[in-house]
Parts: C-alpha cells; structure tokens; sequence
C-alpha cells in the first residue's frame, strides 16, 4: 500500500495515540509509520498490529506521512479507519 492512499482516505487517525485507540476498536484498514520516527512511539502500535495480523506500511518520513494526512507537521503513525 501507498502513502497516495492515505491522502484518499476518507477517515484517519493520525498519530500513535489515535491509530492505537483505532486499532485496539477493530476498525483499522491500514497502518502507516514513519521510518524516522522515534523507536519508543512506534513500538506500541508496530506490536498491536503485529498481534492483530495488519501489515505496517512503512513510509521515508514523518514530514511526508504528515503532509499526506493533511496536517503541517510531521506524523509518526497514522492509520486508515474503515467506514
């Protein structure tokens, strides 16, 4: 999967916070985190996905996963909700 598909996405968490609370609903797509980001954010959520069998999208960096969810800094996770 892209990082074009984040920008099509309808609905997002962005951030580990939010993609963890998606995730831990059950109404995850897809998860996206950043290769730059801090190993001590991401493990958390890289662990739930891990647990519940959804691949993680590794995208270069945390301004490009940021910019492609539509906020003015950089993101270190973000996931696409189901609808």
């Amino acid at each position: 999967m892209s990082i074009e598909q984040v920008r099509l996405a309808r609905k997002k968490a962005v951030g580990t916070k939010q993609a963890l609370k998606a995730l831990t609903k059950g109404k995850v797509e897809a998860v996206f985190v950043a290769s730059d980001a801090d190993e001590r954010v991401t493990r958390d959520i890289i662990r739930e996905c891990n647990q519940r069998g959804i691949t993680v999208n590794v995208v270069d960096s945390m301004i490009a996963l940021g910019k492609a969810c539509g906020i003015q800094v950089g993101a270190a996770a973000c996931a696409i909700v189901e609808q």
